[in-house]
């Protein structure tokens, strides 16, 4: 019921500022069309984040109080990342990361409001720590960019906000199940993608770690490929703009800690 309410509230709150009500200029929706502030963004991924905290069946989340080496390690590189000045909502979203220990999939996502979930899966399939950084920048690319709520925005339109405002549990439930599930657009991924290279730039990472995933599925022949990819911009597309816009940049970095990630590997 508490997260009910808090849904409907902020859906109500979010059709008042989509309507030209808001007050406050720093509360109007940036980075496209979105009926949404960067508040319920907070909101809405601290509710998506006791949504899945909540089932442990589908979603089997180590405990970082007893896993503190693995959360050290993954913390550091979200450190960094913070580090570099380029992320806009540094200070505004939680950026807090949880474990999924679940090694046959291979992904990792970011909900509103920066929560960030990355599966033991990628993890142990990716070869060092500039990979691993890389994917991480993506994913809180898209939360930086607000690409869930924007990308909600979008599919759900003012009637369905307003419906669920109003009561309408079967509206408040699709909201609910979009923002867990949501697939990005095309658009999205590849502004996510530039965006974990702008993060990385100024790293001692190779701005480009990300594009070792994409490398690695297609040196597979596509063997163990994940669903969400089959509806984005090819692999070899992502790989080329990765090394394209690392060099354009003219980003450096190289990789190390490889034995430290390795160990990082071996504790799951």
């Amino acid at each position: 019921m508490k997260a009910y309410l808090i849904l409907t509230s902020l859906i109500s709150s979010a059709i008042l500022v989509g309507c030209g009500l808001a007050k406050d200029d720093s509360e109007v929706p940036d980075g496209g069309f979105n009926l949404f502030t960067v508040q319920q963004d907070r909101d809405l991924g601290m509710q998506v984040a006791q949504e899945i905290e909540s089932n442990p069946a589908e979603y089997p989340i180590l405990d970082s109080a007893s896993n503190v080496k693995a959360y050290k390690y993954i913390y550091d590189i979200r450190n960094k990342i913070l580090a570099t000045g380029k992320v806009k909502h540094k200070n505004e979203f939680a950026w807090r990361i949880r474990i999924i220990n679940d090694e046959k999939t291979l992904n990792a996502f970011c909900t509103p409001g920066g929560y960030i979930y990355v599966y033991t899966g990628i993890i142990k399939y990716l070869d060092n720590e500039s990979q691993l950084a890389g994917v991480m920048g993506h994913e809180m690319g898209h939360a930086d960019l607000r690409h869930s709520t924007r990308q909600m925005t979008k599919l759900f339109g003012v009637q369905i906000l307003m419906n669920a405002a109003l009561g309408d549990s079967s509206a408040v439930g699709q909201i609910t199940t979009a923002l867990i599930g949501l697939s990005f657009s095309r658009d999205h991924e590849t502004e996510a993608d530039r965006m974990s290279v702008e993060y990385l730039c100024p790293t001692d990472w190779p701005a480009d770690g990300a594009a070792g995933f994409f490398e690695k599925i297609e040196a597979s022949g596509g063997v163990g490929v994940p669903e969400w990819l089959s509806t984005h911009p090819s692999p070899e597309n992502r790989i080329n703009n990765y090394h394209t816009w690392a060099t354009e940049s003219g980003c450096g970095g190289s990789n190390k800690h490889e034995s430290e990630y390795d160990a990082f590997k071996r504790l799951f």
